[in-house]
Parts: C-alpha cells; sequence; structure tokens
C-alpha cells in the first residue's frame, strides 16, 4: 500500500531514497514515514552509502498539515496522529549503519528538518528555503529539533529561529554549519552529493561503520580524556580489508 509513497534505486553501492509525494511537497503523513523506515531496512543492507532526497520541487515541507486539523492535541504533542511511525522514522535515520546524506532542496520545513537533522549531514541548495515553524501552530517539538539544530548552528541561534519561526536559506544553512556545503542549483546539487556518496562508497566498510560509531560517541558529550580513553578501548572486528587496500596502494 505505501511502495509507490517511496522510491528506492541502488547502483554501485549508492542508495538512493527518494520521498514521493510531489503534489504535497512530500509532506509526512503515517503511510509516508512508514514506507521511508520499510525503505531504509531495505537498501542498507547492500548499500555503502544512503542518499535521502524529495521528488519534485521539495524535499518535504514536513507534516502534512491537514492531517492535524481533525486530531485532538495534548500540550502540542503531534505523536499521536503518527501512531509511533514518527520516532520510529527518526530512529531509523538516526541509527542507520550505513553513512546517510540528506540532500535537501526546495523546502525543508519543521518535521523535515528535524528529520533531515538526524542524518550524518545535509548538503543543500543556495536557495532552499528552510525554517523551524512549531511555535506558529501552538505545537512543541519532540523528534529532535530542540537537541540537533541547537548542536548545528548553536544555542543562541537556534532559540532565534525558533522562537521567530523564521525561514532561512540554504546559504545561511551552509554559513552557520547547519548544512555542509549549499550549491547554485538543483543539477550541481544532484552531481555533488553523487560524488561524495561515491567516495563513501569506495572507503572501508568496516572502517567506515567504527567512524560512526565513533562519532556516535562524540555526541556524548564525555570529558576528552575519557573520550579519547574509551576511543582506543572500543574493537571493530568487521574492518578486514587493511592488508587488501595498503596492498593495492603499493601498486
Amino acid at each position: 500500500m505505501t511502495e509507490h509513497l517511496v522510491k528506492t534505486d541502488l547502483a554501485d553501492g549508492v542508495a538512493t531514497v527518494m520521498l514521493n509525494r510531489p503534489d504535497a511537497l512530500n509532506a509526512f503523513t503515517p503511510d509516508l514515514l512508514r514506507a521511508l523506515i520499510s525503505a531504509l531496512n531495505d537498501v542498507q543492507t547492500n548499500a555503502r552509502a544512503i542518499i535521502l532526497e524529495g521528488a519534485g520541487r521539495a524535499f518535504s515541507a514536513g507534516v502534512d498539515l491537514k492531517l492535524l486539523q481533525g486530531a485532538t492535541f495534548e500540550e502540542g504533542k503531534v505523536d499521536d496522529v503518527f501512531d509511533g511511525a514518527s520516532f520510529a522514522a527518526v530512529e531509523a535515520i538516526r541509527h542507520c549503519p550505513v553513512p546517510l546524506i540528506a540532500k535537501v532542496h526546495g523546502f525543508c520545513f519543521t518535521g523535515a528538518l528535524e528529520l533531515a537533522l538526524h542524518a550524518d549531514f545535509i548538503l543543500t541548495t543556495i536557495d532552499t528555503k528552510f525554517g523551524d515553524t512549531h511555535a506558529k501552530w501552538g505545537l512543541r517539538p519532540s523528534w529532535g529539533m530542540s537537541q540537533n539544530l541547537a548542536r548545528a548552528v548553536g544555542v543562541r541561534r537556534a532559540r532565534e529561529l525558533s522562537f521567530t519561526t523564521a525561514t532561512f536559506t540554504g546559504a545561511d544553512a551552509a554559513r552557520w554549519g547547519l548544512a555542509n556545503a549549499a550549491f547554485t542549483d538543483k543539477a550541481a546539487l544532484d552531481s555533488e552529493t553523487q560524488n561524495r556518496a561515491v567516495a563513501i562508497a569506495a572507503a572501508s566498510p568496516g572502517a567506515i561503520a567504527a567512524y560512526k560509531d565513533l562519532y556516535r560517541l562524540h555526541e556524548e558529550n564525555r570529558p576528552l580524556e575519557d573520550a579519547l580513553t574509551e576511543e582506543v578501548a572500543r574493537n571493530y572486528p568487521g574492518i578486514t580489508d587493511t592488508m587488501e587496500r595498503l596492498r593495492g596502494f603499493a601498486k
């Protein structure tokens, strides 16, 4: 029932997962988020890098506000409307064992920004429109906005963006560190995102998996000396291609 809502493609170790409600700017529904979870679970077995994007004019406009019109809210929470699919989608992105790039164009508002912030990194265009509009609609964040936005741009700027519900551009996002880069247009975004995904796919999958784990360690905000000790202590038996790669270099 939900297969058409998300399209997938896999080539040379790079998987593309595309939100596919272009007529609704890929606005989130429970079915769309369940389809996203299923797609991520399916592709990660054979993919070495994943690109998450949206079909048509936008990455996503966020939660489909039509769903909320007849809903009953308790303390501004939207999650009951999604019957657990929202939390599961956030977890699927955040804990994806394969590097996941959010390729963001057009619009990326509120819930869509929350999901994108759980990706390993974000690439965008200079004219993409971002925003956190929870407060505009009398809603509170629960998919990670208050934590991840503050980590991305600093807590003072995050407060300003959330309190004012102001729209900002991809160029702003890159300048503030929310996005890794903002490109001139969608064609450049497509090309540069693919280049980065291909580079990731060419690296040692075991070493990349170790980095995924170690950067999660960084997010625990341990004291530096403790974190350095833990970095050395952790073992990664999945790294089995070291000698093969070094022999290739020697040639």
